[in-house]
């Protein structure tokens, strides 16, 4: 028998020593970390690539909030692929490539248009190509006739306010209050269509400072895959789309399936980062790293919705994993990215000391107005669904998307599932709970008198503490408003 000479801990085993601070307000400490080696966000936190928790919506919130999300992978192809281009879409200063339909497609056409791509506007454009007129969302919204022609219904292009490609933001600002108009077409000397610019997206651009985006302005956002042949089409087709990075999703991260597809990606696709995981040991961080992972997950049986632990007996608890994990992705020069078993501000703080990036969190986020999980009615209140994506219906979901139409009774009975499904209560918009956690997170930062995460990582100093310890913790003696 192997037994490695310490005890694994968890978050409530150990509380954080308070240390002399210097910092006069929580707000002047800086949140700022690393998602991946090629990509910043302002605050450690990730929404899961979980089918409850994050699709395009969740994607967009945090990423406004200055985290990103990763959308799931339990999803055809192309429904994947469509749901990054809505992130990438749904915020930027010059939309670069603005979408068109001909003059003489019809006013049906354009309908579904705008509804697929969750924009207000489109370019009309001639047999030329040219740009002749922009139809929004207003322009059709109480047209009866389904067949009239865009080319019917446009505001025509004399009736247009255009600019040149280069203008400035704050002059474009200035055109499109003078005039009263939300959409400017960027047309180049030829007549063609080249950009968009429009008034929401400037005033998203100022009401967001610390978004995360990408070098031309757009919202970040990732997207798992998994670790089969068909899998590399799938990370071409969300790659294709704008993914910025690739989230090898396996619950075993050190296995060589996983090793083979993060090498694989990295030949295939050698600018777009990709984050592997997950693991538990130092050694699985080592075997990813070798290959070119550009970040790991570290975490296996800590989520609340996981019972991979009780299943198979395997496991390290989470602050020992991450501690262990930390070091190899130090040596390594790669993030660290710890998944599951963050309930609290208090567990991310705890997590960040032990030497992580960030944090992953689902449950937490499962709740919100953001999350697609169904909503339930319980008792008279408002809750959401959540599941494991080990969970039984994932794994037969999981089967009808891969092409499996007439799943087999009896497959269910060959499942054996690692997930669990439950509810959490709604807990309102995403960013109400990222601004909770975010203060909390601060606050943790202010204590240990660090102005940066990578201060918390040198001034960290843990001690174990006793069940009492953890009653005492917690408020006791007291009935709670």
């Amino acid at each position: 028998m192997n037994l490695r000479p310490h005890v694994g801990l968890t978050f409530d085993d150990v509380l954080l020593v308070p240390k002399r601070s210097a910092i006069t307000s929580r707000s002047l400490v800086s949140t700022n970390t690393y998602f991946s080696r090629g990509i910043q966000i302002a605050i450690p936190i990730i929404s899961a690539n979980m089918d409850t928790v994050t699709e395009a919506h969740m994607a967009i919130s945090m990423a406004h909030a200055g985290g990103i999300g990763v959308i799931h992978r339990f999803m055809p192809v192309q429904e994947q692929a469509s749901q990054i281009s809505r992130v990438k879409r749904a915020e930027n200063f010059i939309v670069d490539d603005p979408l068109v339909i001909p003059a003489d497609a019809k006013v049906s056409d354009a309908r579904q248009m705008l509804e697929d791509a969750n924009v207000g506007g489109l370019g009309v454009i001639n047999s030329q190509g040219k740009l002749i007129g922009l139809i929004t969302t207003r322009d059709i919204l109480l047209e009866s006739d389904p067949n009239r022609l865009a080319s019917e219904v446009m505001t025509s292009l004399d009736r247009l306010l255009t600019a040149p490609v280069g203008i400035s933001m704050e002059e474009a600002r200035a055109q499109l209050h003078k005039r009263g108009v939300e959409k400017l077409p960027l047309v180049d000397d030829q007549g063609t269509l080249q950009g968009m610019i429009t008034t929401k997206d400037i005033i998203q651009v100022e009401k967001h400072p610390d978004a995360t985006k990408d070098a031309k302005g757009r919202l970040r956002v990732a997207a798992a895959v998994g670790v089969r042949d068909i899998d590399l089409e799938r990370s071409l087709a969300c790659a294709n789309a704008g993914a910025d990075a690739l989230v090898v999703d396996i619950a075993h991260g050190h296995s060589d399936m996983a090793i083979d597809m993060v090498q694989r990606l990295k030949d295939r696709l050698p600018d777009v980062d990709v984050i592997a995981g997950n693991v538990a040991t130092p050694e699985g961080v080592h075997d990813l790293a070798s290959v070119g992972a550009d970040a790991i997950k570290v975490g296996v049986g800590a989520g609340s919705i996981c019972v991979t632990r009780t299943v198979t007996g395997f496991g390290v608890p989470q602050l020992t994993a991450v501690a262990d994990c930390s070091k190899a992705g130090q040596e390594a020069g790669v993030p660290i990215l710890a998944d599951g078993g963050i309930r609290t501000s208090a567990d991310i703080v705890k997590a960040l000391a032990a030497g992580a990036s960030a944090v992953m969190v689902g449950s937490l986020l499962a709740g919100t107005e953001e999350s697609p999980g169904a909503v339930i009615m319980r008792d008279g209140r408002r809750h959401k669904i959540i599941r494991g994506m080990a969970s039984l219906t994932a794994n037969i979901d999981r089967r009808e998307i891969d092409g499996y139409t007439d799943v087999d009774p009896t497959d269910w009975e060959r499942v054996i599932p690692e997930g669990v499904e439950a509810i959490v209560p709604y807990r309102g918009g995403a960013n109400e709970i990222l601004t909770q956690l975010v203060g909390g997170l601060r606050s943790g930062l202010a204590y240990c008198g660090a102005n940066t995460i990578q201060d918390l990582w040198e001034a960290a100093e843990f001690i174990r503490i006793t069940p009492s310890g953890m009653i005492e913790s917690q408020h006791h003696d007291v009935q709670a408003l």
